[in-house]
């Protein structure tokens, strides 16, 4: 029943790249939607769980999602995926084809090392899809005995075709939404995550301090990105469950306010998109 629900879900929501094959996609002009993996430490043979989060999400909002992780399956597994809080909308209930196939699935293939992530609703009340900054799904997998150095999980378009029956590789990451007859697809900035083997952690949440100053590096891992970003959001809406230490603290406060607040949040998305920040 799962895999009949898996294959009923891809096809739904590769209705966005089904209908770009027929109807020219209409991109949503300056809006790009920020898709990150975490970036944790773990040792060899043990268990993991990394954050796929999604920020920087337009006003508009998401009523299709549709991309994949790739990694070395000789070196991790994956053994689940648990949607998130930002994926977790009332189009569960609401939408009548939720009966048919779920609003979130997910496609697991250890062989070739890829995973494939789906969200989708029929619904056009956009107060159901995905709104806001968050954690789009945590993957949960089993790290190899023996494995070492680092280990790299990237963001790719879903391997499938185009649609059922196409001689056609999809080669896109789709995020964005139906209005009437046109596709309206966001520009996406993909930043890939890793597992450090036996390294510092720059997991969210880690209690050390590496006593380095990295401006905008919330999460202490030695640069600054868009988990940066997300890391900030998700502090402001729950302190307790995404803590920042004290040394990220400094780090997080951009604008040297002495605070750390979703200005600080917003600063970091505009370096990465190359707009003037107090990061520049």
């Amino acid at each position: 029943m799962k895999a009949k629900k898996i294959v009923i879900g891809a096809v739904s929501a590769a209705m966005l790249s089904l209908s770009v094959c027929s109807i020219a996609p209409v991109f949503a002009a300056g809006e790009t939607v920020q898709i990150s993996v975490g970036k944790i430490s773990a040792n060899a043979g043990e268990k993991f769980s990394v954050d796929v989060s999604l920020a920087n999400v337009p006003a508009n909002g998401i009523q299709c999602c549709d991309f994949a992780i790739k990694y070395d399956s000789s070196l991790i597994t994956i053994d689940s995926v648990e949607e998130g809080s930002l994926a977790k909308t009332d189009a569960v209930e609401k939408d009548p084809s939720s009966a048919l196939m779920s609003i979130f699935d997910s496609s697991i293939d250890n062989k070739k090392g890829l995973t494939s992530l789906i969200w989708s609703t029929s619904l056009d009340d956009t107060s159901y899809w995905m709104n806001g900054d968050g954690v789009f799904c945590t993957v949960n997998g089993t790290i190899a005995e023996g494995a070492t150095g680092v280990i790299p999980i990237e963001i790719v378009p879903a391997s499938r075709n185009t649609y059922p029956g196409s001689d056609v590789q999809n080669d896109v990451i789709s995020v964005g939404y139906f209005k009437n007859k046109d596709v309206i697809r966001y520009d996406v900035n993909a930043t890939n995550g890793e597992i450090n083997l036996g390294g510092s952690s720059s997991n969210p949440g880690n209690s050390g301090s590496n006593d380095k100053y990295l401006k905008g590096d919330a999460d202490e891992s030695g640069k600054t990105d868009i988990a940066d970003a997300v890391l900030i959001m998700q502090n402001i809406c729950n302190a307790d469950g995404f803590p920042i230490t004290e040394q990220g603290r400094k780090n997080a406060d951009v604008n040297g306010d002495g605070g750390v607040t979703t200005i600080d949040a917003l600063e970091i998305q505009k370096h990465i998109l190359g707009l003037p920040s107090e990061l520049d």
